[in-house]
């Protein structure tokens, strides 16, 4: 598998306006983007699968205190999930793919945390 440190990933706000530079745009939240329409997005896909379970994203809360520990829980959920962890990568070696999320924060979320999983990893075999 080759290494995914070659891929470039972008995040963005679903409210925010899709650009052409976007690439694949890819949802990674576990709910729908309150008040946006699938039209508005502009989506490649949805991956469900790669959110933070119910469970941890109500812990988290966006609590920048929690930030550190947030993501080690998230990364563990993720290691557990290898197969939809490659199908996000196999799309990132097509092009530029953009994570979006629904959050208000955009330093403090689990689209931020997936491009850092993704970059500092190798593949899933």
């Amino acid at each position: 598998m080759a290494d995914s440190g070659s891929v470039k990933i972008k995040v963005k706000r679903a409210y925010d306006s899709p650009a052409r530079g976007d690439g694949r745009r890819i949802l990674v939240d576990r709910i729908w983007p309150r008040g946006v329409s699938k039209e508005e997005l502009h989506l490649h896909c949805w991956m469900k699968e790669l959110a933070p379970s119910s469970r941890l994203r109500k812990w988290f809360g966006h609590d920048p205190s929690r930030w550190e520990a947030f993501k080690e829980r998230y990364f563990r959920e993720l290691d557990a999930h290898p197969q939809a962890l490659e199908a996000l990568i196999s799309e990132c070696r097509k092009g530029p793919v953009t994570l979006v999320f629904g959050a208000k924060d955009t330093c403090h979320n689990q689209a931020v945390a997936l491009k850092s999983y993704i970059e500092t990893r190798k593949s899933p075999k």
